[in-house]
This record gives C-alpha cells, sequence and structure tokens, in this order.
C-alpha cells in the first residue's frame, strides 16, 4: 500500500494491527563528480518500493524524505540539508501522526548514513511517548550488507559514498543521470590504525573529490543484483518487525 496514493478514509480502513508503516528517509547531497546530488532518494525509494510490492497488504509505504542530515558534505557544494537537531525532530514528526492514528509498528528505512545517529535518538524520543508501538530503523545497506557485499568485485565490500555500490545501482535504475566520463576512483585516506572509531571530520577532509570508494568498478548489471539483495533483505527483517507483538 502506497500512501500518497491511497484517500483519507481508504487509509483510515487499514487493519492497523497487522501493518508496518515504512518511512524511506534520504538526502540531497553532492555525489562526487559522477552521479547527482538526488542519488540517496532514488536508490532508497527503489528499496522501499520493491519491499512494498514484496508485502503489498501488509506495508504501508509513506513518501520518501528527501531532506537528510548532511552538514559534512557542504565543503562540496551541490547539498541541502537540516541541522541535526531539526532532523532528528523532523522524523519524531513523520512518524507521530501515524503512530497516533493507531499504526503500532514502523520503520525508518534509511538511505544516507549521515541520517543514522538523529534516526536512533528520533526512536530513543518516540518510545518514551508511545512505549506500546515497535519502533525500528537501519540503513538498507546493513540489512543487505552480506548479499551486497557479495557483488562487489572491487577492495572495497561495504557502502561507501558514490562508490561501486551506489554508482552500480545508478547505473542499473538512472544510467541517463550517472556522469560516466567523471568515474574516478577515491579510496578511503583513513588510516586502518582508527578504522575502528568513530572519526567526526566533513568530507573536505576525508576524501579527494567527493567520494569513498571505487565507482570504477561499477556496472548496470551488478547494480540490479544488488538491489534484488538489498530488497529481499529488508522484505525478511520486515516480515520479522510484523511478527513482534504491540500493545
Amino acid at each position: 500500500m502506497k500512501f500518497a496514493e491511497m484517500t483519507a478514509p481508504e487509509i483510515r480502513r487499514i487493519d492497523k494491527a497487522g501493518v508496518l508503516v515504512i518511512a524511506p528517509i534520504a538526502a540531497v547531497e553532492q555525489h562526487s563528480r559522477h552521479l547527482p546530488v538526488i542519488t540517496d532518494t532514488v536508490l532508497v525509494t527503489a528499496v522501499a518500493e520493491g519491499v512494498e510490492k514484496n508485502l503489498p497488504d501488509k506495508v504501508l509505504l509513506l513518501p520518501t524524505q528527501w531532506l537528510g542530515a548532511s552538514d559534512h558534505h557542504l565543503p562540496f557544494g551541490g547539498t541541502l540539508t537540516a541541522t541535526l537537531p531539526t532532523y532528528e525532530v523532523m522524523l519524531m514528526e513523520i512518524l507521530r501522526p501515524m503512530l497516533h492514528e493507531g499504526f503500532g509498528r514502523v520503520m525508518l528505512l534509511n538511505g544516507h548514513g549521515g541520517n543514522i545517529d538523529p534516526l536512533q535518538v528520533a526512536l530513543r524520543r518516540l518510545d518514551k511517548e508511545f512505549p506500546g508501538a515497535v519502533l525500528t530503523g537501519a540503513a538498507y545497506w546493513d540489512l543487505a550488507a552480506e548479499g551486497l557485499a557479495a557483488c562487489c568485485t572491487g577492495p572495497r565490500k561495504v557502502m561507501g559514498h558514490a562508490c561501486e555500490l551506489e554508482t552500480s545501482m545508478m547505473l542499473a535504475l538512472r544510467p541517463e543521470l550517472v556522469r560516466t566520463d567523471q568515474i574516478v576512483d577515491d579510496p578511503d585516506l583513513t588510516p586502518d590504525s582508527v578504522k575502528s572509531i568513530f572519526w567526526a571530520r566533513d568530507f573536505g577532509r576525508r576524501t579527494d573529490h567527493g567520494a569513498v570508494g571505487y565507482p570504477a568498478q561499477a556496472t548496470a548489471e551488478k547494480g540490479q543484483r544488488m538491489l534484488e539483495a538489498a530488497i529481499a533483505a529488508v522484505t525478511k527483517v520486515c516480515g520479522g518487525v510484523l511478527e513482534l507483538p504491540v500493545g
């Protein structure tokens, strides 16, 4: 079920006890020289729509929220962003009407790394207001880590930025938006000795041209397999969330 394509009476008639509300969240931000700034929104929307197609009677899919927490991309321009406190509140405001209406299971399906911290804080705060609800959230690439890694041929097997994964999936979904003549690898220069810790720094201090990874390895064929792996993994997790008790 797609929230945006339904009428208010139709939404009110939904059997809320057996439905998971999925709220895709993303960003509009710089994606190096070769990908459009809408990349994260395109990708998470494709994954979310694939999950809704797999579970059409069990998932209520909200429109994708394109604005993200992207301050760390500002040095490269081409970025729209909310501050972290604003974004945290915004996520709560997106979910609060659904929870007040009686939907007991929600998932923030994330498509941008900068959203992870405010996502978790927002859900913790909502838990105080709605202690009987099942409040969940995750980045699709974390749920599909094993399947996505199996599709990669470059040395980086996890999600980066404008990387093999994102570039491949964009080639599969919107090839006309990929500037293939501008693709240049941009390996993460973080020393191995400190990769295990969180290091707060913007992309201007982390990369040369705004990417992290090996987009030169990208192909549309791999991108299609990646999308299928992500949709399958998120669908499986959603099935588990639907089995959790509410109340």
